[in-house]
């Protein structure tokens, strides 16, 4: 029991059993998220802290309650509250909070590679909670939890991503583990927000969204990551959401069991209307709940994994 590493940094670094010991931890872990009181002794006596040098709702609330739920002692660092804003180092701060004792860091950074390059200086466990445009690790996993609570393997099953893929770190992620289960990642956007040799992950580019979306299993809407845009790659919202977004229309081209999600927050009327973020197909909200289950996961397992050494 527990991960062979002792950080989570990216999916590449998971094997599909791995993969599948997170997934089948989480399953336990919602329950605890569901019923009855949320409170369990997995992590008690242990320390979290969770350092995020970017905003976040979802995520690190999800990280919080997690390490909570699970009888942690946590605290939080944001670097405009910190002394990053007098110029510390990413790697003085964490070697700070490492030497108070912690035992995992979930960090969030807008440099790619940030939590790779401090996660053998300390002692404490990292958790990449997203770094730049590489990696969203956790996000992946929940997403990929979603999909194993509607069908029980992941072989042969088609998952369309549409959207802002050049800067999303969580296609990336899904598309790396899904891969590594078997399942096939079909993904469309504008051509300008489309990195240059992603089929080398094992995606295939669709020619439209409808190609992307006809007889997919699940169906993943992107949010226009404008605050990464150093110049306009499309003309206007008002085009995006005519040409890409994920409309009925576009919804009912997949399987009739299939399911919407969407990693958040979403820009309502760009990528998605409102109206299909809301419909019955959609599992957005379910994705929430999610997120706090396999961030339970990743903690306990990462701890079961120091205990062992």
């Amino acid at each position: 029991m527990g991960l062979k590493s002792k950080d989570l940094l990216g999916m590449k670094q998971l094997t599909p059993e791995e993969i599948m010991e997170i997934l089948d931890t989480a399953k336990t872990m919602k329950m605890v998220v569901e019923t009855g009181p949320k409170k369990t002794s997995h992590l008690q006596g242990k320390s979290v802290v969770t350092l995020f040098y970017e905003n976040s709702t979802r995520t690190r609330l999800s990280f919080e309650l997690a390490s909570k739920y699970m009888g942690s002692t946590s605290a939080n660092i944001s670097a405009s509250g910190s002394s990053v804003a007098k110029g510390e180092s990413l790697l003085d701060t964490a070697r700070t909070i490492d030497m108070m004792g912690t035992d995992i860091i979930v960090m969030r950074h807008p440099q790619s590679g940030a939590p790779h390059s401090i996660a053998d200086k300390i002692n404490a466990s990292i958790v990449n909670a997203g770094d730049g445009m590489n990696e969203h690790p956790t996000q992946a996993l929940l997403d990929m939890l979603t999909m194993y609570e509607r069908f029980d393997k992941f072989e042969g099953k088609k998952i369309a991503i549409c959207g802002d893929i050049y800067h999303s770190r969580v296609v990336r992620s899904n598309a790396i583990g899904l891969a590594k289960l078997g399942a096939k990642v079909s993904v469309y956007g504008p051509r300008t927000m489309m990195p240059i040799g992603i089929e080398k992950m094992g995606v295939t580019v669709a020619d439209s969204v409808e190609d992307c979306v006809r007889d997919a299993d699940a169906v993943m809407g992107l949010r226009v990551q404008l605050e990464r845009m150093k110049s306009s790659l499309f003309p206007s919202v008002a085009e995006y959401a005519k040409f890409y977004a994920i409309t009925p229309e576009v919804l009912k081209l997949a399987k009739p069991d299939a399911f919407l999600m969407h990693p958040g927050p979403c820009n309502h009327g760009v990528e998605l209307p409102t109206a299909v973020y809301d419909c019955d197909q959609s599992v957005i909200n379910k994705q929430v709940t999610n997120g706090v289950a396999v961030r339970m996961a990743v903690l306990y397992l990462l701890m079961a994994r120091r205990n062992n050494l």
